[in-house]
């Protein structure tokens, strides 16, 4: 007997098994890991002119090439070693996404130091709790929201680049702050039980 796909957003390929792993387990649900935090912020930009499924496939190389993520080290790149990072295939070679990324790694470190987490900062923008959407159909998923006008204005005012608003949206649906998995997708109610799980554990969300 042939197991039945379950129904997903219909943005995720079948034939992809990197979106399918990316939309099943990790796409909405909360993240509370500044580390995790600062990955999405270097590959949402990374990605923009650009297909998700890309920097996916890219995701091992921007690990490797990124520190694991690490802002502080990120913070410290030089010249030099931008210029490496721009003759590396496993990443998007573009100087102006990688320099992007070296300064957005020292102003997420300004902004864990006013605010104790990044985490803890850019989950005010959602009053700490994750905005469940109920649309229907792809197209009535939004590309930026006003919660997403605000907290790009803010970044940009800190130094963050590559943090317009479509990016930050982006972004807030990676993390979890905004659930938009359409109604139907079997990821939907399940992230939403995660969030509300979230919630009642110990310093979870703000």
């Amino acid at each position: 007997m042939t197991k039945t796909e379950p129904r997903r957003c219909t943005w995720v390929g079948v034939g992809n098994p990197l979106m399918l792993e990316y939309h099943d387990r990790e796409w909405g649900v909360p993240v509370h890991d500044d580390r995790q935090h600062f990955e999405f912020l270097v590959l949402e930009a990374a990605q923009a002119g650009l297909s998700w499924s890309i920097v996916l496939a890219k995701r091992e190389g921007y690990r490797r090439a990124f520190a694991d993520f690490d802002p502080a080290r990120v913070a410290r790149y030089t010249p030099r070693r931008i210029q490496r990072l721009v003759e590396d295939p496993t990443i998007v070679r573009n100087r102006m996404k990688i320099e992007a990324a070296v300064r957005n790694a020292r102003a997420f470190l300004a902004v864990q130091q006013e605010f104790g987490s990044f985490d803890a900062y850019c989950w005010r923008f959602v009053n700490g709790r994750p905005r469940v959407n109920r649309w229907k159909t792809p197209k009535q998923v939004p590309a930026t929201s006003p919660e997403s006008d605000a907290f790009s204005k803010d970044l940009k005012s800190r130094g963050f680049s590559f943090v317009g608003s479509t990016i930050v949206y982006a972004h807030m649906q990676a993390v979890g702050m905004v659930n938009d998995h359409v109604v139907g997708c079997f990821r939907r109610d399940e992230v939403a039980r995660l969030a509300r799980t979230a919630r009642r554990g110990q310093g979870a969300i703000p």
